[in-house]
């Protein structure tokens, strides 16, 4: 498990996930379009999104340390 800060945030992540779901929140996204992925998940535990090639990802947070978990579905 890697952890990266992507606009202030700090994710967990699988390596697997460093091209395609990191790589959307960090650089396609601009930084408030992605902020809105992790406000939603920090009000209701997680957020579901897709990037532009339709790649399906959550965004959990977890409450006990503020960071949060980005997973492939």
């Amino acid at each position: 498990m890697k952890r990266e800060k992507i606009h202030g945030f700090l994710v967990n992540f699988e390596d697997s996930l460093k091209n395609t779901g990191i790589y959307y929140l960090q650089y396609d996204l601009n930084p408030g379009a992605a902020r809105t992925f992790f406000e939603a998940a920090r009000n209701e535990s997680q957020a579901h999104f897709e990037d532009d090639h339709e790649r399906r990802f959550t965004l959990i947070y977890n409450r006990s340390d503020g960071t949060y978990n980005l997973e492939s579905n």
